[in-house]
């Protein structure tokens, strides 16, 4: 079974930095797409960053040229280093990977709470 866990969450001022991790563990062939989304209340889950088993990254338009994604596949890890934050940057952070093993698909992370206070 795979499971992925997240962590590095927290309460930050603006301006301020923080460092999310997902490390997915079971039973894994190979994981092609690795991403972050988020939640904040009353919206829908929205993309932040993506970034495929080649290396090619996607960001959103809100994130570009403050978040910076990359993965280390020796571990099935996914990074989200998030720099420049602001109070709209607060919101639940989620990491979704595309997963090749005995059961196939996207699988989530149980999601970590980012608070950025103006």
């Amino acid at each position: 079974q795979v499971q992925l866990v997240e962590s590095g969450g927290g309460l930050v001022q603006a301006g301020g930095s923080l460092r999310l991790s997902c490390a997915a563990s079971g039973s894994i062939f190979r994981i092609n797409d690795m991403g972050w989304y988020r939640q904040s209340a009353g919206k829908p889950r929205e993309l932040v960053a993506r970034i495929t088993s080649g290396g090619t990254i996607t960001y959103s338009d809100s994130v570009k040229g403050r978040f910076s994604i990359s993965r280390d596949n020796a571990k099935n890890t996914v990074y989200l280093q998030m720099n420049s934050l602001k109070p709209e940057d607060t919101a639940v952070y989620y990491c979704l990977m595309e997963v090749i093993a005995g059961t196939s698909g996207g699988y989530w992370g149980q999601g970590t709470q980012v608070t950025v206070s103006s």
